[in-house]
């Protein structure tokens, strides 16, 4: 074979296998969509704009049917009940009573990922900065700063030193506040440069001030941040994903200690005492939780069972007392707003 046929074959082969895989994926969405369209409707109900004016739940719907995916809202004194379906699909969402971020897939050939600022009535506002596969988003709670962290080197928090995320704060009008992980490490009094550095997981204090996990030789910290000064330190180690009580002085978070690689128990830290305190859940829970309020903490748990892939949102006593509970069944990424 010469090379010009050595050339029009690997033509062919080359027409054949991109050929291919667009069928494989054609075929793949056309099987989802018929598992989709097969499932029981999950039940929906309520105005949008009435649930807005009272306190609520802002979640994923993981319900598989036509608002699979979709950002939906129940009111917080009947969140098991109908839910409101907005229209619009996330693979992460966090919202106050005035703005919604959502980190949306673009599912193809190459799956692409953008970060959407969203307004009262579900609309994009604003196109955000993201780079990466989408983790965890977060605003704080007068709605003007966003924090976005995604996975630019693998897709789990489960091996330490074996990822590489990306966190970036900007505010809702557009403007980049930082990528936090440039800003100056202290943990255990020293300063930390080394290149497998990570900081994701951000929870805001108010409009300077942000709490966040930092990693670095296979440990982890909870770091307290200065916007303005553009610094991070260690407050206590092995913590992740933190998330600030309404109150402003707990921090839920997922715990590793002895557990298996990728295995966390969660948890809440006292910033007053310094005092940590396991929660009734026993489950391994890879999220950032959320305050339902002072009392009671809330967060997704992937469904157990063969087969599943749907999840649903549990709550559980902040002070290590009762039994989790569930609060919404196939749901993710939970978001209390009460005002």
């Amino acid at each position: 074979m010469n090379v010009k046929q050595r050339g029009i074959a690997l033509g062919v082969i080359l027409v054949l296998s991109a050929t291919g895989a667009a069928g494989y994926v054609w075929k793949s969405h056309q099987d989802q969509a018929r598992t989709v369209a097969e499932a029981p409707a999950v039940a929906a109900g309520g105005d949008l704009s009435a649930l807005r004016a009272q306190p609520h739940l802002v979640f994923r719907s993981t319900a598989l049917g036509d608002g699979y995916g979709q950002i939906a809202v129940v009111p917080l004194t009947a969140a098991g009940g109908p839910r409101a379906f907005t229209g619009v699909a996330c693979e992460r969402v966090y919202a106050t009573g005035a703005d919604t971020i959502c980190l949306a897939a673009n599912r193809g050939l190459v799956t692409t990922y953008k970060s959407q600022l969203l307004d009262t009535s579900w609309k994009p506002v604003r196109d955000l900065p993201l780079t990466g596969l989408p983790s965890r988003a977060r605003l704080s709670r007068d709605g003007s700063l966003i924090a976005t962290t995604t996975f630019v080197f693998g897709d789990s928090y489960a091996n330490p030193g074996q990822f590489s995320t990306r966190t970036i704060v900007t505010r809702t009008d557009g403007k980049v506040v930082g990528d936090i992980e440039k800003f100056t490490l202290r943990a255990d009094g020293k300063v930390i440069t080394a290149s497998d550095k990570n900081l994701w997981g951000v929870t805001f204090a108010d409009d300077d001030a942000f709490y966040a996990t930092a990693s670095s030789g296979g440990k982890t910290w909870l770091v307290k941040g200065s916007l303005k000064a553009r610094t991070v330190t260690s407050v206590h180690g092995d913590v992740e994903c933190p998330s600030l009580s309404p109150d402003g002085t707990r921090i839920a978070f997922k715990k590793h200690g002895d557990l298996p690689a990728g295995k966390w128990r969660l948890s809440v830290y006292d910033l007053r005492t310094g005092t940590v305190t396991e929660l009734a859940e026993t489950r391994s829970i890879d999220d950032q939780a959320e305050w339902l309020d002072d009392k009671t903490v809330v967060y997704g748990l992937p469904r157990e069972g063969a087969g599943s892939a749907s999840s649903d949102v549990w709550q559980v006593p902040a002070d290590g007392s009762g039994q989790p509970q569930l609060l919404v069944q196939d749901a993710w990424s939970p978001a209390v707003v009460r005002g």
